[in-house]
């Protein structure tokens, strides 16, 4: 039996072992290429079947036309989010299947990880501890207990991290386009969202309707002191304005796994050298923010969920001719797509 042939770009040492330990991986040929998928390194998936991607890949029209016309008939992306894939352009071209849920729980428990280092000080005691300074002094933080959190996207990730919150004694509010029935949460609008919470946390898509929601006028009607966490997608927040209201005042703290000019930077290592981004620098170096460089995925069950469930939508779509995973421009508005997926999209 002819194995599929996958190019699986922006590959890392983690993704590798995840995906050889998986118990399908014979029925497939994998080339890990540590390259990122863009116009420029396109070529490299002549003779694929199918290409993996990840969140940094540049899917674009040029590189969906490429791909097309090498004959290659399926992007995999190995994530929930498909923001940077112009699926609109790939609809009726190319097929996309997803890993909607890997571990929702895994971004969920980073989500509070983060918030709980800033709010406790923790990072900057580990730091004092090691160098034999056990001083007190600045390192007073506040109760979770009786705040009120804003949490705006209630998927599976938002949920959970939702009973996380209400696990602290936490008052929850959210904001969210398709609120879950019988869920119990209250929802609010955005502008009382920003007006009521003492924490936000973002667990939603990056849509182009939702682009920099969190900007300067936003931010001028949030409480003084807002605790920001974003583990979502980086766009969602204007990060010069961010800036901007830490430096007023008005941000108290912001806990980022994401950055909008991530791409370039995260997942590779420039301790020895300049990094030429001055937003992301002037975050870094702001004694109220904590950056970690999108490793909220990144736990033993995730890798295994998104290794299994990316080969199985692989398999699906080349053996069963379908995918219930498949995401496409008329899925994306709402539902509409007319094969439920039933059957491949289009």
């Amino acid at each position: 039996m002819k194995k599929t042939k996958i190019a699986f770009f922006d590959a890392k040492d983690y993704d590798k072992q995840s995906f050889m330990d998986s118990d399908i991986k014979g029925e497939f040929d994998v080339t890990y290429l540590e390259t990122r998928l863009t116009s420029d390194t396109v070529k490299l998936a002549e003779g694929a079947d199918a290409v993996c991607i990840f969140v940094n890949d540049d899917i674009n029209k040029d590189v969906i036309d490429e791909l097309v016309k090498m004959g290659v008939k399926l992007i995999a992306l190995r994530c929930a989010g498909y923001n940077n894939v112009d699926i609109e352009y790939a609809y009726g071209r190319i097929h996309i299947v997803r890993v909607p849920a890997y571990s929702p729980y895994a971004v969920a428990e980073h989500a509070m990880a983060l918030l709980l280092t800033s709010i406790r000080r923790i990072h900057k005691a580990y730091i004092r501890t090691r160098d034999f300074n056990f001083s007190l002094s600045g390192m007073t933080g506040f109760d979770l207990h009786g705040k009120t959190v804003g949490v705006i996207g209630t998927g599976k990730i938002g949920r959970i991290f939702i009973d996380i919150c209400r696990g602290f004694g936490m008052n929850v509010i959210a904001n969210d386009k398709f609120p879950a029935k019988d869920s119990g949460i209250e929802y609010v609008s955005l502008d009382e969202l920003w007006q009521r919470s003492d924490i936000i946390s973002l667990h939603c898509p990056l849509t182009d309707e939702n682009f920099h929601m969190i900007n300067a006028k936003s931010m001028e009607k949030m409480k003084k002191g807002v605790v920001i966490i974003n583990t979502s997608r980086g766009g969602l927040i204007d990060s010069e304005a961010l800036v901007e209201g830490i430096k007023a005042r008005k941000i108290g703290a912001a806990c980022l796994d994401v950055y909008e000019e991530e791409s370039d930077v995260f997942f590779h290592d420039y301790s020895n050298h300049i990094v030429n981004d001055d937003t992301l620098a002037r975050l870094i170096s702001m004694p109220n923010v904590i950056v970690t460089s999108h490793q909220a995925f990144l736990t033993k069950e995730a890798l295994t969920n998104i290794a299994d469930t990316t080969y199985d939508n692989i398999r699906s779509f080349f053996a069963d001719d379908k995918c219930p995973n498949e995401v496409c421009y008329k899925c994306d508005k709402a539902g509409k797509c007319p094969q439920a997926h039933e059957k491949k999209c289009f």
